[in-house]
């Protein structure tokens, strides 16, 4: 039988993200129309080994959806990784009566939300992060937005760069994944992409920038991904330079990224994510990952998703599939062979439509 829920708590943790607060929205109200009180946990796991809560209610959340970042606040906690750190957490949900948690970030909150329920204490996850890196789900809170923020940056670059005849490599977020640079290099018509995922063709990027510059072309775009190392694209840009003859410019767009009003698809999805996290949890259900596959709102076992996103990454630790059986395994193979099958298809589609 079900645990009867009376009181949840809900965190945002790790790198900030637009509809984040949509999430918690969503959250806050869901579990307010079953009866459920709702607090929230300032500063993410931090807030939880310190007791900094604040009850939520709709006024409270009623306008918080136009809004990035997260009103909650975040923070890396490393007291949470130690046996102290959870006691001090754990008990902070005895003496306050939270029956459960709902923690919104990326891979690091859900190591976490793990954790904390294996401490008794049931938890369930929701994906963001605008790097779109948790390979369980096709889709996390604030990518979409992201995208739109570097579409922007990179139309007004273009209008310059078009003015004076010049080429700029712009550099953009993502941490070891190239999904920004990928979709929103595709949506400004970057000439050339590299991302950490698929060998880079220098060479080949170079000789296209020539040609059109040779049929008449002015302004062009390069998107590069962080995931690529610090120096990569502004090594690029002098090597541009140097072989064309086209005057460029690097720019690092950095955390500008992470901001801007969340877009419909993050509110919408955040609205969507935030009611099945907490139907998961009043269902007596508990670590667990909610996830967009196919357009459908699902719920996957945390662990069995973290495992599958440390193979994706090729980050797999010593006896990390040893707990799941031969299918499950198979299962985890396939799931990374779509996920690199699809990036290698967007990646033919850009080199295409360059």
């Amino acid at each position: 039988m079900a645990q009867k829920f009376r009181k949840i708590g809900v965190l945002t943790s790790g790198g900030d993200a637009p509809g984040m607060n949509a999430a918690l929205r969503s959250v806050t109200l869901a579990a307010l129309s079953r009866g459920v009180e709702v607090v929230g946990v300032m500063k993410g796991y931090t807030g939880l080994i310190s007791g900094e809560l604040v009850d939520l209610t709709p006024d409270k959340v009623a306008n918080i959806t136009v809004n990035s970042g997260t009103v909650l606040y975040s923070d890396r906690c490393l007291e949470f990784a130690t046996e102290e750190g959870m006691a001090k957490a754990v008990e902070t949900c005895r003496k306050n009566n939270i029956d459960g948690i709902v923690a919104i970030g990326g891979d690091g909150t859900f190591r976490g939300a793990t954790d904390l329920t294996r401490h008794g204490v049931p938890c369930i996850g929701i994906p963001a992060t605008i790097d779109n890196d948790i390979t369980s789900t096709d889709y996390t809170l604030g990518f979409d937005t992201a995208m739109n923020t570097v579409m922007d940056m990179a139309d007004n670059l273009k209008d310059t760069h078009e003015s004076h005849a010049r080429c700029a490599v712009i550099e953009v977020m993502g941490r070891d994944a190239g999904y920004i640079a990928l979709e929103a290099g595709i949506a400004v018509g970057a000439v050339a992409i590299a991302i950490p995922e698929l060998p880079f063709d220098a060479d080949a990027a170079i000789a296209r920038i020539k040609a059109k510059r040779a049929a008449g072309a002015r302004g062009f775009i390069v998107l590069v991904s962080e995931g690529l190392g610090g120096a990569f694209g502004e090594e690029l840009t002098k090597r541009i330079e140097a072989e064309t003859g086209v005057e460029s410019r690097f720019a690092r767009l950095a955390h500008i990224v992470r901001g801007g009003k969340p877009t419909l698809r993050d509110r919408f999805t955040a609205a969507r994510m935030g009611d099945a996290a907490v139907d998961a949890l009043l269902d007596g259900k508990s670590n667990l990952v909610i996830c967009e596959k196919d357009g459908k709102i699902i719920s996957r076992d945390i662990e069995y998703a973290l495992v599958l996103d440390r193979m994706y990454k090729k980050k797999l630790k010593d006896g990390d599939l040893d707990k799941f059986s031969a299918e499950d395994v198979e299962n985890m193979k396939k799931e990374c062979e779509i996920t690199l099958d699809a990036i290698k298809d967007l990646y033919a589609i850009a080199n295409e439509l360059a």
